[in-house]
């Protein structure tokens, strides 16, 4: 069985986790995304401000020693939201849930909110399977999609 762990995100894991993140399959799934993500400024800049901000917890997401992903949880509008990216040769593995259960056990805040374009039935299911419930659906537009889709919330208290 692999063993699935987190830890701080390290300015070494930066080149792996941006390559990740611009994955045109990754980005289509994932479709809440930035307007360029093969925008490396963007990126960079994106990452100092989440790594530095208080209230803010990012962690790698590795497997077996090997990085594969990121994840934390950050505030929005006065809700703790969790976030979560996995490398796509990574999915169907079990590692967004194991991942998603460290970070629940690293962050104490409930409830803690998720969201997910309601077409990602991967990652819908990592959150139901994480204790999360549907609260509901909105319509949001997607960067990576280049439209207004529907995005469901997700609430685990």
């Amino acid at each position: 069985m692999s063993v699935v762990a987190l830890r701080p995100v390290e300015d070494s894991d930066l080149d792996a986790l941006f390559d990740q993140m611009r994955d045109p399959a990754s980005v289509l799934m994932a479709a809440f995304t930035t307007e360029d993500p093969d925008d490396r400024g963007a990126f960079d800049a994106h990452m100092a401000m989440v790594r530095s901000s208080p209230g803010t917890t990012l962690r790698a997401v590795t497997c077996d020693g090997r990085l594969v992903g990121s994840i934390g949880s950050f505030v929005l509008e006065g809700q703790t939201e969790i976030t979560y990216w996995i490398e796509r040769v990574a999915w169907g593995k079990g590692i967004a849930t194991r991942a998603v259960a460290l970070l629940l056990d690293l962050v104490p805040t409930r409830p803690l909110h998720a969201r997910a374009a309601s077409d990602n039935a991967g990652s819908l299911r990592v959150l139901r399977k994480s204790g999360f419930k549907i609260i509901g659906t909105e319509t949001s537009f997607a960067a990576a999609r280049k439209g207004e889709i529907e995005e469901t919330i997700l609430c685990l208290d």
